[in-house]
């Protein structure tokens, strides 16, 4: 009788169940696995031998069968090694786990996890979602590697079991030692931790650049895409770093977002297991469309994704691929991307704010006093097309930064730090989260044109004010959106209720007539 074990499989950022079912009978020795496995797991047919034996345990001498079920989903990766050798020493009826009663008991779990040769189990990618999978499935326990066990134990609901070796979690289901649960209760939810190392910079290092500064402020309260245009040298690639440190520590709800990103794409950076700080990358401008979008025969996720609750900073922005560019168009309108292959199609969250900077001409000096131009108008003209309109009209605010003059460069003063402008940006953002709970909304710059009116009422001057904006100005029905959510976070910022004309009034700076 064939014994049955349950694993998942990762498919975007979900998971699947996985039937690991093993046959061993007489005849000639052989070991063989079926149901679409990938190298890694076809590899597993030579470490689960040796942990089976190296823990203590025979291995089966005839022909020994594993299937892994659905047979028409590709399986990958080496979590498969723990179930595989569970279901292997079930299925022996000479191995220690035989009786019905242990089966029983081994078919109410779920297991992942690679094992070594001497029978130790190391850890794995996408356990959290996984963790989810098994809790919403029914299933009663969990049991991973013992370094995968805090992230697992991130999804309440189900009881997470932890093992370092097979021959513990054998012994196990025998009832002979059985493993204790992970303990939720410990501080784990209330880990800070970062991606990447600390994060050094601060605004107030930023010489001049008021504008800009108070720009960087009102996008980040409201999560606005902004455009940073100058020469270089001017300071737009500092001013777009100090970004992060205007953003505070992921809520809860939105850290088990993104520490899912990472862990289904083994990016968890080793001994974490709760992403806390919101990401920040900043991929090269030679980078491809499946690096920034996400792709690959088997679909997994891009910049844009791993940007997912933080900052995507795209410096040099017209010389990344045109294609990298256009492709943007989907995850910065609809906050997600779809990878589409023969096999399927795989979303990925790309709820980021976008950060780009460019110089204003080929070689950077158009409009400078100091250095000229070589740029022909032809040139010119070729660079700034790079930047598509619909592309631009997904762009919340354009800032306009100018060389620092010499008073600004030495001048000794205190300017506000990061700490005291984030904490304005938290502000607003808590007033966002409570204005918008339970329309999946987070922040000002996700409103819909179906609730703008709704959720962003203007009094009777405001609308007239904004008409003669408009009738002056001839902006496009889109532009004025962009212009009532950025006027609503300046709102927010000044803890002001309702949209006043002076909000307006601040807002229209950031909209540049050519784009309007």
């Amino acid at each position: 009788m064939p014994s049955k074990i349950y694993s998942a499989v990762t498919v975007g950022l979900d998971a699947d169940r996985v039937e690991v079912e093993c046959d061993a009978g007489a005849g000639q020795f052989c070991f063989i696995i079926v149901g679409l496995p990938d190298t890694a797991v076809q590899e597993a047919r030579e470490r689960v031998r040796a942990a089976i034996k190296n823990s203590g345990f025979s291995f089966p001498r005839g022909r020994v069968t594993v299937n892994l079920a659905p047979a028409d989903i590709k399986k990958q990766g080496s979590l498969y090694d723990l179930p595989i050798a569970l279901s292997i020493l079930l299925a022996d009826k000479e191995g220690p786990i035989h009786e019905e009663s242990v089966q029983k008991t081994a078919l109410s779990g779920m297991y992942c996890g690679e094992l070594s040769l001497e029978g130790r189990v190391r850890p794995v990618s996408g356990v959290i979602a996984i963790a989810h999978f098994a809790r919403d499935a029914g299933y009663a326990s969990l049991f991973v590697p013992q370094e995968n066990a805090a992230e697992a134990a991130l999804i309440d609901g189900i009881c997470v079991y932890p093992v370092s070796t097979l021959a513990q979690c054998v012994e196990h289901l025998m009832g002979i030692h059985p493993c204790a649960p992970y303990d939720r209760s410990a501080t784990i939810l209330q880990d800070a931790v970062k991606i990447a190392g600390g994060r050094t910079l601060d605004i107030a290092y930023v010489k001049g650049q008021h504008h800009a500064k108070r720009a960087l402020e009102i996008a980040a309260a409201g999560g606005h895409n902004i455009l940073l245009s100058g020469q270089p040298g001017s300071g737009k690639t500092m001013l777009a770093r100090v970004v992060a440190t205007l953003l505070g520590p992921l809520p809860l709800d939105e850290a088990l977002e993104v520490t899912r990103i990472y862990s289904v794409s083994g990016m968890m950076p080793q001994g974490q297991h709760l992403i806390r700080e919101r990401p920040f990358r900043s991929p090269h401008h030679t980078a491809s469309v499946a690096s920034i979008i996400g792709g690959g025969s088997t679909p997994s996720p891009g910049e844009v994704s791993f940007a997912h609750r933080g900052v995507l900073f795209l410096d040099e922005f017209p010389e990344f691929p045109r294609s990298a560019i256009e492709a943007l168009r989907q995850p910065l309108e609809d906050g997600w991307v779809s990878v589409t292959r023969s096999a399927g199609s795989v979303r990925f969250p790309s709820r980021c704010m976008l950060v780009a900077a460019q110089n204003p001409c080929p070689c950077g000096n158009r409009g400078s006093t100091i250095h000229e131009c070589i740029c022909s108008a032809g040139a010119i003209n070729a660079y700034q097309k790079k930047i598509s309109g619909p592309i631009l009209d997904r762009i919340d605010l354009f800032v306009d930064v100018p060389p620092v003059e010499y008073d600004d460069l030495f001048a000794v003063g205190d300017a506000e730090s990061s700490a005291v402008v984030r904490e304005r940006v938290q502000g607003a953002r808590e007033r966002q989260r409570a204005r918008y709970e339970g329309m999946g909304i987070w922040m000002n710059s996700e409103i819909g044109a179906h609730h703008l009116e709704s959720l962003c009422p203007l009094a009777q001057d405001t609308r007239s004010f904004m008409r003669s904006a408009a009738e002056s100005l001839r902006f496009s029905a889109r532009s004025y959106g962009r212009i009532i959510k950025i006027a609503r976070t300046i709102a927010d910022l000044d803890e002001a209720e309702h949209i006043e004309q002076r909000h307006i009034a601040e807002a229209l700076q950031y909209r540049p007539t050519t784009t309007l």
